[in-house]
């Protein structure tokens, strides 16, 4: 099964650190993802740039607005994704606990995927019956 792990971070802390201090935590955190890669767990994983570079999305009067950065205001920012491979989800935490970067402060939100297939599958064919007509 898979599950997205949503690491985030603190930015102020990792400001922080040290040029030395960073570059091992790093190397720590990408040891641990070829490790999970090497045994299978290790599907996808993307890094985000700062929040700053984000735009949000929505609906308002009738349209599409955006605003700039996230939506929530927090300390923690979300830094990437991980797209994690295990038999449930108690295997994805104890994966996942063993993460260097939770010691460097990180946390990690755990979800189970969907399987949309029936969903896409139901919408093909009400889609199809719209337009055969």
């Amino acid at each position: 099964m898979k599950y997205i792990c949503l690491g985030y971070y603190e930015p102020e802390k990792h400001a922080g650190m040290t040029e030395d201090e960073r570059n091992a935590m790093f190397d720590e955190c990408f040891q641990y993802d070829d490790h999970l890669r090497a045994n299978g767990h290790f599907s996808a994983g993307e890094a985000l740039q700062p929040h700053e570079t984000a735009l949000t999305l929505y609906w308002k009067n009738g349209k599409v607005a955006t605003t700039d950065g996230p939506y929530a205001e927090t300390k923690e920012q979300l830094g990437g994704i991980l797209v994690l491979e295990a038999r449930d989800m108690n295997h994805a935490v104890q994966l996942m606990s063993q993460h260097p970067a939770l010691k460097y402060g990180s946390l990690f939100e755990i979800r189970p995927t969907t399987d949309l297939a029936e969903m896409i599958k139901a919408s093909e064919q009400r889609r199809r019956k719209l337009t055969a007509r």
